[in-house]
């Protein structure tokens, strides 16, 4: 049984190991079933099978992008209606709105990251919920339109620290080459095992089938380098 364990594809090397496994745990075989090697080789594929289906991040970027745009958007309301309130000295509460306004434009958002936008917006529902500022919300009707900023805040805020721990915990995951590896190394150990084995009654068997899936796999891997060696070579073109 003679393979290179690392030219086969991915999904290919994860399928081979399935197979020598079921293979060696069908109930016809009985002597390989319990040995440590075979263990070991379910618990590499289990891993394995694990590590290539996961994603490589949360996925979490698209809902935090939204929420972000979402909370932005409510700040440039509000911003905009108190600049506009504030600039007609024939409203009643004109003085009230610019008030609003100037604590708008000190706490200025705009073309700021995640990080700077969530640190400024934290200081700019800070100083709103001062009771001069809450009423100032209040005699201008303004009130649903802060709780709504604030909300969007917050939402975003919970999102992002979601966010930043579900892509903690997958780059604490081991890396897929080092699984891989192990995979790669338990599969030569095991199938190593069936062929010091081969010669003895009861191991012979269980050697042949996984024999043959290893062929099976190796022109596999040769039919797919067939296919990618005419994908990438050249056609010769003339010009009219």
């Amino acid at each position: 049984m003679q393979i290179s364990f690392h030219k086969i594809k991915t999904k290919n090397l994860g399928v081979l190991a399935q197979q020598v496994i079921q293979a060696s745990k069908s109930g016809t075989y009985k002597l390989p079933e319990e040995h440590v090697l075979l263990k070991k080789l379910e618990d590499e594929s289990r891993e394995y099978t694990q590590a290539y289906t996961k994603p490589a991040y949360s996925q979490k970027g698209r809902s935090v992008l939204a929420a972000d745009a979402a909370r932005t958007k409510a700040y440039q309301r509000l911003r905009a209606y108190l600049k506009a309130y504030g600039e007609m000295p024939l409203l009643a509460d004109y003085k009230d709105a610019a008030e609003l306004y100037k604590v708008m434009r000190r706490f200025d958002i705009r073309r700021m990251n995640y990080a700077e936008k969530s640190a400024e917006m934290k200081l700019l529902v800070e100083e709103l919920e001062k009771s001069e500022h809450a009423e100032r919300l209040k005699k201008l009707k303004l009130k649903p339109a802060f709780d709504e900023l604030k909300a969007l805040y917050e939402g975003f805020e919970d999102l992002y620290a979601e966010q930043a721990s579900a892509n903690a915990a997958l780059r604490a995951t081991p890396s897929a080459t080092a699984i891989r590896r192990r995979l790669e190394r338990a599969l030569r150990d095991y199938i190593n095992l069936l062929t010091a084995m081969r010669s003895l009654e009861g191991w012979d068997m269980i050697y042949g089938e996984v024999n043959e899936l290893v062929k099976a796999a190796a022109i596999v891997y040769k039919n797919d380098r067939k296919k990618d060696k005419v994908a990438v070579a050249p056609t010769d073109k003339t010009e009219a």
